[in-house]
């Protein structure tokens, strides 16, 4: 069931997507060559117990989870697509890292996530994250009233599978409100004009995944919950959460 928020619930969501935008604005300044994935989250902490707000991702334990997640901050490196769970690993000169976060204040849920590279950068990098950022920004674009789930889900294919790159399948965004998975679904691959049709009051949260080698396929790491790369090659993810309006999309998470 769809759950279509009032203007004044859109405007508390925008509070709490500025406390997501904020905290992986504070996570990407700190991550340099050096710095541990720990220490990463606990930057995305402090930026949640500053604005009181509460982490939806710590303790979070969907059924494919052998355990609650650990951290407020998903942090995946490299081959790693999204889930990462932080640990001691020490960031290094070239690496890709996706950052993953979600705040609940006052009863509602932001969730947003962006992609860069620690350090000097390959070129191949920059295009595959540059790839993400367009096909979420398409994505964003096709948001509005009276457009289809469907429309949202071919912006984002069309430019990824444009580009060469997979999309791991079965992964892709959501509607959020109270909770931070809510309906409806939101694929990142669809025919345009199928679906649900996008009406005022609906917020999604739109995330573009794309994979460098081109397939769709990957697999979870020992920990449960890191997805990774079945080729090794690497990953870009990104996303905001996004309030359809009569008057366009709104990006609550906007950095």
């Amino acid at each position: 069931m769809v759950e279509l928020k009032t203007d004044t619930s859109i405007d508390a969501m925008y509070e709490a997507g500025q406390v997501v935008a904020r905290a992986l604005t504070a996570a990407q300044k700190a991550a340099d060559v050096g710095v541990s994935l720990l220490e990463l989250d606990e930057v995305a902490h402090g930026v949640l117990r500053e604005a009181g707000a509460t982490s939806p991702f710590l303790g979070y334990r969907p059924p494919f989870a052998p355990t609650p997640f650990p951290a407020v901050l998903c942090v995946s490196v490299n081959d790693a697509i999204v889930h990462g769970v932080p640990d001691r690993y020490r960031l290094r000169d070239g690496d890709l890292v996706s950052i993953d976060f979600g705040a609940e204040l006052g009863g509602w849920v932001g969730d947003s996530a962006l992609s860069f590279v620690v350090g000097t950068p390959r070129a191949a990098d920059l295009r595959l994250i540059e790839t993400a950022e367009r096909a979420l920004q398409a994505g964003i674009e096709a948001a509005v009233v009276g457009n289809r789930i469907g429309d949202i889900a071919h912006a984002i294919g069309t430019i990824c599978r444009g580009a060469g790159y997979g999309i791991p399948d079965g992964f892709g965004g959501h509607g959020i409100g109270r909770r931070m998975h809510e309906d409806p679904g939101v694929p990142n691959e669809g025919r345009p004009g199928r679906g649900m049709r996008l009406r005022h009051g609906m917020v999604l949260a739109i995330e573009p995944m794309v994979v460098a080698g081109g397939g769709d396929d990957f697999h979870a790491a020992p920990d449960g919950w890191t997805l990774k790369t079945n080729d090794g090659s690497r990953a870009a993810h990104a996303e905001h959460t996004v309030a359809i309006t009569d008057s366009g999309p709104r990006i609550l998470t906007a950095r």
